[in-house]
């Protein structure tokens, strides 16, 4: 099982093709494989950065969920 770090989260806002392969890596690999996030962006700025209210909220589902 190999895990993935996202280094430097938040850099950059996401394009609209960036949000959705965002979210397929990260259902891929829900439940199968660790995923590391680093970022000196704040938790609560993440929507904005994501830029879509619907993408961003399943995104970050994928990310938090059964922590």
């Amino acid at each position: 099982m190999s895990s993935t770090l996202l280094d430097d989260w938040g850099l950059a806002s996401f394009t609209a093709e960036q949000r959705r392969d965002m979210l397929e890596l990260l259902d891929d690999r829900y439940g199968k494989r660790s995923t590391l996030v680093t970022s000196q962006m704040l938790v609560d700025n993440w929507h904005e950065l994501i830029g879509d209210p619907t993408l961003a909220d399943a995104i970050l589902d994928r990310l938090v969920h059964n922590t």
